[in-house]
């Protein structure tokens, strides 16, 4: 398989909702471009994939989580490009590997376990050192790909990846799920000034995103690296649609992911975009959004951790979270 990426359809959804709501609402399917590295994912990567190159590393080291969707995109990312890569994974071993591991070790991804203590230092220099030490001369990508790199490549989404250049400007409102808000950041700095951006943090209690967001503006517009605009525009979080915290699901969720899905043909993964989707729907039933607003919404890919919790909602290990 190649590394060809292909446009992201951009797609009408027209529903009863959205005709009571008075609004016009699109999908950005960047979960469409290629097969594995899709989504936000390869924006991210993009330019830490190139520096990695242009300073003549051979490994790539990076972390998450056992379903992390930056993970299978960092191991398939890396097999493309020739790289080495070493996933760091919070928590214990557990065998047999999850689809999302399983596939990371397909790619040649080596899986180091770090207990959740010891994961939580991951960004301290101290911890850094011990993994140079340990792996020799990598180059490390953070959790998610939240760094400046990652930032970069997210200014590009809204308007390299529209099919008619300008195109962006016609809407009202970018909305996109959070998990490390490098994705929001990029977004802002890509938008006009009376554009405004939404995020969705899949974390429970995501409000201290607030600040990691500032955090990267800040140092993003501090860098001199390239950007649309000189200031973002504006942005906000909407922090009650975590359905009780990272990766935690209900038959609620579940139900309104197959249903939309059905109607729409527009599958959602259930640790990122169904959320933020099921957010937005329910908001436009609320009148949050003035009639006459144009809504995007940013599909982030990351379709293939639905496996993993399908299967444990199989067996019955997925309990009811509430909102």
């Amino acid at each position: 398989m190649s590394l060809i990426f292909f446009p992201p359809p951009l797609q009408q959804i027209n529903s009863e909702i959205t005709r009571d709501a008075g609004v016009n609402l699109y999908v950005l399917r960047l979960d469409l471009m290629h097969p594995l590295v899709n989504g936000n994912k390869w924006f991210k990567l993009k330019y830490n994939l190139l520096e990695a190159k242009e300073k003549n590393f051979t490994t790539l080291l990076t972390f998450g989580g056992a379903y992390s969707n930056h993970i299978y995109a960092t191991a398939a990312a890396g097999n493309f490009f020739g790289f080495r890569t070493i996933g760091v994974i919070r928590g214990e071993e557990r065998l047999p590997l999850n689809p999302t591991l399983s596939f990371a070790v397909q790619q040649g991804m080596q899986l180091v376990y770090l207990n959740r203590e010891t994961y939580r230092q991951r960004n301290t220099p101290a911890l850094q050192e011990y993994l140079q030490q340990r792996f020799g001369e990598v180059f490390i990508i953070p959790e998610g790909g939240s760094n400046l790199n990652g930032v970069r490549g997210c200014t590009e989404i809204v308007g390299n990846a529209m099919p008619t250049a300008g195109y962006a400007y016609a809407f009202d409102h970018i909305c996109v799920a959070g998990g490390t808000a490098t994705t929001l950041a990029g977004i802002t700095l890509s938008l006009h000034q009376k554009q405004r951006a939404i995020a969705f943090p899949v974390l429970k209690n995501g409000a201290f995103l607030a600040e990691e967001i500032e955090s990267l503006l800040t140092n993003y517009l501090a860098s001199g690296l390239p950007a649309p605009y000189t200031s973002p525009a504006s942005w906000e979080l909407v922090c009650d649609y975590h359905f009780g915290g990272y990766a935690k699901v209900n038959d609620e969720l579940l139900l309104f992911s197959q249903q939309f899905r059905e109607e729409h043909e527009v599958p959602l993964d259930y640790v990122y975009t169904a959320k933020m989707f099921y957010g937005v729907m329910d908001l436009l039933k609320q009148g949050f959004f003035s009639r006459g607003d144009s809504l995007l919404l940013v599909h982030t890919g990351g379709l293939q951790g639905n496996v993993g919790i399908e299967e444990r909602s199989q067996y019955g290990s997925v309990k009811p979270k509430t909102r």
